[in-house]
């Protein structure tokens, strides 16, 4: 383990400025630090993105030996430089189901709400993964990831909100088949990545817990 030397009461934010607001939120901060040497950093000014806390399931059939991904476009992965349109790059990603956080609303429960929203799929037990920061340098967003256990059986369609404008394709997937996904780059995105290979690491664990309750 790591001994940090720094923790909550070793730095100061002096301002707080709302650049932005609409889908998104952006603010700008002024803050200032204790250096490793024991001295304070000049004030220093950032724009960050203020996002709350997101959850994305694994879902995973160990009898048939398949994950449950979704497909749908993101703007944010949309190729605008010219030699990266060349390549030929999809912004329609292959993901985890995933969902926002309400205000005070449990991972848990949004990973069960999400699943049946985008995939038409009730979970049966949760695995907690881990919770990481999605991209702390400039974002506030935490992503809490689980592993649950469905009957891909049941699985395939088109799902979504309509209010939300989801147009959101459920595919089944041999795991064998997901992990060469990330090797190509077909599966290009963080959750799915951790999960899929924390699920390789994992696999007889998770398939003791999850196999009794299958049959």
């Amino acid at each position: 383990m790591i001994q940090q030397q720094y923790g909550q009461e070793d730095f100061e934010i002096t301002e707080r400025e709302s650049c932005f607001e609409g889908f998104f939120k952006l603010d700008r901060f002024h803050f200032k630090h204790k250096r490793f040497d024991g001295s304070w950093s000049r004030s220093v000014g950032r724009e960050v993105f203020i996002r709350g806390d997101a959850t994305c399931v694994l879902l995973y059939d160990p009898v048939e030996s398949s994950v449950v991904l979704v497909e749908q476009f993101r703007i944010g992965a949309v190729p605008l430089e010219r030699e990266a349109i060349k390549s030929g790059a999809s912004p329609w990603l292959i993901e985890l189901v995933a969902g926002i956080n309400e205000v005070g609303e449990d991972p848990e429960d949004v990973a069960r709400r999400e699943s049946v929203e985008e995939a038409n799929l009730e979970l049966g037990e949760l695995m907690p993964i881990c919770h990481y920061l999605a991209s702390p340098g400039g974002a506030t967003e935490k992503v809490h990831l689980y592993c649950a256990h469905v009957n891909s059986r049941e699985a395939g369609g088109v799902f979504g909100l309509a209010e939300e404008d989801e147009d959101i394709r459920v595919h089944v997937v041999p795991f064998d088949d997901a992990l060469l996904m990330i090797e190509s780059g077909q599966i290009n995105n963080a959750a799915a990545i951790i999960a899929l290979q924390w699920l390789a690491l994992n696999r007889s664990r998770v398939d003791l817990a999850l196999l009794p309750q299958a049959k």
